[in-house]
């Protein structure tokens, strides 16, 4: 890929900043013009957190991402249909990345949309076959590339998801201030960081 910028990024399918993050790359991406492919990599809350992730708390972060930065976005979220887990989606990511860095790129937000745009649940086998098929991916078994993933993310120092990493250059939800104060969720645009963020992938 002479010419292409590679970015690094460790995120959960089943994080909604994550969602955003992706989403707005790809949209600078498309309008500058330039040769920027996301690699995303293996980062399971459920394993960093010891607990799979609660679709109440996910909601009220959908609710206050729609509400503050990204209406555009979220339109079947679903808390009902909420995944309990995202390894195997993790994993069907890590494969596609195998067959080619653009088929991995497509499947890991085609994972997101299916389930902040279209309310699937990407943590069972029909969902999963689905979007393998459309992709021409053969889903792995086991969670082996996600387990080494995770690990040379937590040596890295990675501390959430998103976590995007271009040259030496580490950014934490960039372009994203988040407060949790007396049970509600207050999240601000940094413009200033955001800004920083664009600049240095895009040049």
């Amino acid at each position: 890929m002479i010419g292409m910028r590679v970015i690094d990024v460790w995120a959960d399918v089943l994080c909604p900043f994550t969602h955003v993050g992706l989403r707005r790359v790809v949209a600078e991406r498309s309008a500058r013009g330039l040769p920027v492919l996301l690699h995303v990599l293996a980062w399971p809350l459920e394993w960093v957190n010891g607990a799979p992730l609660d679709a109440d708390f996910v909601a009220m972060e959908v609710q206050a991402l729609r509400d503050t930065v990204a209406p555009e976005l979220f339109g079947g979220f679903d808390p009902a249909t909420f995944p309990s887990t995202s390894v195997p989606a993790l994993a069907l990511a890590a494969a596609a990345y195998e067959r080619s860095p653009e088929t991995g790129e497509a499947v890991s937000l085609g994972l997101r949309d299916a389930v902040f745009e279209q309310g699937l649940d990407v943590g069972t086998d029909a969902v999963l076959d689905r979007i393998a098929a459309a992709h021409g991916v053969e889903r792995p078994d086991g969670d082996t590339v996600v387990r080494a993933q995770y690990d040379a993310g937590r040596r890295l120092g990675v501390v959430g998801s998103p976590y995007f990493v271009f040259d030496d250059h580490r950014w934490f939800c960039p372009s994203l201030d988040i407060h949790h104060e007396d049970g509600r969720f207050r999240i601000d645009v940094d413009r200033v960081a955001g800004d920083e963020f664009l600049r240095q992938i895009f040049g």
